[in-house]
């Protein structure tokens, strides 16, 4: 997982100190509520009918264990004992008391998170795929490219007001598992014809009360050029997006309007002045970003489980689950495993938090201490030994995380901003 320096580090905390003294003011009556809306919207919090609501950003859907066991915490300590998993890889706590939320912000910059531009008309958090660093169809990792994307992103004065919200998502695989199609900007990494790496760039997608599959607007983008596109794409965007109709305010609304033709034009002429200057990545930034997502230290197998094979072969409960939940992993005796966050009666998405704990100990058993989010509101274990299944399996039966769902009807999205 990529890691906080002193500068990240120094940059959150800041954050909660000033969100502090801006709830201490609203409260005391110094601030109006128009006043403080921008503020508590560029810090996540909402303000709704009967609570509050606190989005938590988890950058394109990875967590620590410890991170996990912080956010189970809080929802104990100041929220209903629960938290939902969101499909723009997030957490929001839906009943905080507005007092605590710079309490809640102080608690989670020690572990190294916050909920910085989760909400408001800013670029909100990067997603990309769940499966980064192991699918066997990845060109590039592209959890180094989200890590930048949002560094560049975060507290960009340039992009802290725009029009409406604005989510990017990166898959650096040939099969998109991130609905890069339905963002306001998607990059999928691709090679051309000389063998180079760069980026497909997809624009105006989107879902809502309008929904649209997004536009190519650039078959090849080379990669060091990704952060400069992006600038153009966002600044003509900030330049003629309405401001006047919330309905009308997102970026497809504006593709269309101008043309799919037209509005790539206007970025690839406002990219014209940016190319090759301050925003062009080099690649030794690339390397240094890439280095926090090294493999965890596998063991090699020169063969799969027989015992998994066996388990398999045994148990019809144990094959279902296997042939849905179980993928491939690109090391040999590994697989990856998603954890169903649908259960009858229960929203999707929602966990309480001694469920939180229970998979964050399962986590640093079975898949060294990580756990990933996925956009369909369920959660996933990376790196699990296939000698492990049959016993991972077992503990997620007793937990109610083990449905043989995934990819069925049932396996649905539900993301609501309340709590119903």
């Amino acid at each position: 997982m990529y890691r906080y320096d002193e500068f990240d580090q120094r940059v959150v905390d800041d954050r909660v100190v000033q969100f502090r003294d801006q709830t201490r003011r609203f409260l005391a009556g110094e601030l109006t509520e128009d006043e403080f809306r921008p503020l508590r919207l560029q810090n996540g919090l909402y303000i709704q009918k009967h609570a509050p609501m606190l989005r938590v950003a988890i950058p394109y859907g990875l967590l620590s264990t410890t991170q996990l066991r912080t956010l189970a915490h809080i929802s104990r300590k100041y929220d209903r004992g629960y938290g939902h998993f969101t499909t723009r890889q997030n957490l929001q706590f839906n009943w905080p008391r507005l007092e605590d939320v710079p309490e809640i912000l102080a608690e989670l910059a020690q572990v190294e998170m916050h909920a910085i531009q989760t909400s408001g008309n800013c670029v909100r958090n990067i997603t990309s795929d769940p499966l980064a660093g192991i699918a066997a169809d990845e060109i590039v990792d592209p959890r180094p490219w989200a890590e930048l994307i949002r560094q560049w992103s975060t507290l960009n004065p340039e992009f802290a007001f725009l029009p409406r919200k604005f989510k990017i998502a990166v898959t650096g695989a040939t099969n998109d598992r991130t609905a890069a199609l339905v963002h306001d900007i998607g990059a999928q990494a691709v090679r051309n014809e000389a063998g180079k790496t760069g980026f497909r760039i997809f624009v105006g997608g989107g879902q809502g009360r309008t929904p649209m599959i997004g536009y190519v607007i650039r078959e090849f983008l080379p990669a060091a050029e990704l952060l400069n596109y992006f600038d153009a794409i966002l600044r003509v965007y900030n330049r003629y997006g309405r401001r006047d109709n919330i309905y009308k305010a997102r970026v497809k609304i504006l593709v269309k309007e101008l043309t799919p033709a037209e509005f790539t034009r206007q970025v690839e002429a406002e990219w014209e002045r940016l190319k090759g200057g301050p925003g062009t990545v080099p690649r030794e930034e690339i390397t240094r970003l890439a280095s926090h997502f090294a493999d965890p230290p596998y063991r090699d197998f020169a063969r799969d489980s027989v015992a998994y094979r066996a388990a398999v072969a045994d148990s019809r409960p144990f094959a279902r689950w296997a042939e849905r939940n179980v993928r491939t992993h690109k090391r040999r005796g590994y697989a990856l495993v998603t954890l169903s966050l649908k259960r009858t009666g229960t929203p999707p998405g929602d966990v309480t938090a001694s469920e939180m704990d229970a998979i964050a100990a399962l986590a640093d058993r079975f898949s060294f201490g990580e756990v990933r989010v996925t956009h369909e509101q369920n959660l996933l274990f990376a790196d699990v030994l296939q000698s492990d299944l049959h016993v991972l399996w077992t503990k997620l039966k007793g937990l109610g995380l083990a449905t043989p769902n995934i990819g069925l009807l049932t396996d649905i999205i539900c993301c609501p901003g309340g709590d119903f």
